[in-house]
């Protein structure tokens, strides 16, 4: 069952009205009224999308960038790659399912990718945890950057989180140090790097992944240190503010572009990504290709130099 956001009641109307039209046990056939009227309202529909989509305020993008119907890492990963092998675990603890990573083929090179999954449904989320990634899941990817690194295969990251897990467990395991190291990896790294913020980007459980030479943003993605209910709780105590909040952090995708921590925005079809999962995996692959295209012209030290500019210039990074 489609689920729709708050500012989406006009649409739902209509496109409730126009199911029941096209619905063939209701009637005998579609006359030529009806045909015109399928027709009418879906132009209706587009021009309702066009409108409420291009106007859409920080708090509404970060609803869209949550959306429960938003095509998640997975989608991307069995459609952008081929001969995917996913390789598991740390070597210390174990395996953590809130991140999918392995080795495939991008137009026809070899990349290592890795994407934060949140999961389809509810049996999948609480199996992958929501994609809030434990330090296991920090320690994995480090490990495979580092293979990735030696054997000179560039890295593509898929972003989608609300942030670490904050579990006593976790944090017991040393959850803070393994996203400091996940950074310090991604610094450090002398092929090209990439991270596509597809949802949300929260806290330092994105940053951990997302220290990238590019990074590319979906349209209607958010990328913050804190949520902005986060945000509204510590400032106003109370989440009531939390539109006020999105303002004020500066999340969304334009945002981020205008203030350097994002290189570029990947357009969303009218009516958000999860409106049209296949048009938003071909404006990706274009996007995607022609960012690795540039970097693969670079040298390992201009990578690593251009990287380490780029997160000094925002104030993310500093030399030891």
């Amino acid at each position: 069952m489609k689920s729709y956001l708050n500012f989406e009641n006009d649409i739902k109307e209509l496109e409730s009205e126009l199911e029941k039209l096209k619905d063939p046990y209701n009637q005998e056939g579609l006359s030529e009224v009806d045909t015109n009227k399928i027709s009418t309202i879906q132009s209706e529909i587009d021009g309702k999308l066009n409108e409420i989509y291009s106007n859409l305020d920080s708090w509404q993008i970060a609803l869209v960038a949550r959306h429960e119907d938003r095509p998640k890492s997975k989608f991307f990963i069995e459609n952008l790659f081929d001969d995917f092998i996913p390789l598991s675990g740390d070597r210390f603890y174990g395996e953590d399912k809130s991140v999918l990573t392995g080795f495939a083929k991008f137009n026809g090179s070899s990349v290592l990718v890795i994407g934060q999954e949140k999961g389809e449904d509810l049996e999948s989320r609480i199996e992958r945890n929501f994609g809030m990634m434990r330090p296991e899941g920090y320690r994995k990817t480090t490990r495979l950057m580092k293979l990735a690194d030696k054997f000179n295969i560039p890295i593509i990251i898929f972003i989608d989180t609300s942030g670490a897990y904050p579990g006593v467990g976790a944090e017991e395991r040393g959850q803070a140090e393994a996203i400091a190291k996940s950074i310090e990896c991604c610094m450090e790294l002398k092929v090209p790097t990439i991270s596509i913020i597809i949802g949300e980007g929260g806290s330092g459980g994105a940053i951990a992944l997302a220290s990238s030479n590019k990074v590319l943003m979906l349209e209607h993605a958010i990328y913050s240190v804190i949520s902005p209910e986060g945000c509204a709780a510590i400032l106003w105590r109370s989440s009531d503010h939390k539109e006020e909040a999105a303002r004020a952090l500066k999340l969304t995708a334009h945002d981020l572009l205008e203030a350097g921590v994002c290189d570029q925005v990947v357009q969303e079809p009218s009516g958000g990504a999860h409106s049209d999962w296949d048009e938003v995996a071909r404006s990706l692959e274009e996007a995607l290709y022609d960012t690795l295209k540039g970097l693969s012209e670079l040298s390992s030290k201009q990578l690593i130099k251009n990287r380490r500019s780029k997160y000094n210039s925002i104030g993310a990074w500093r030399e030891a």
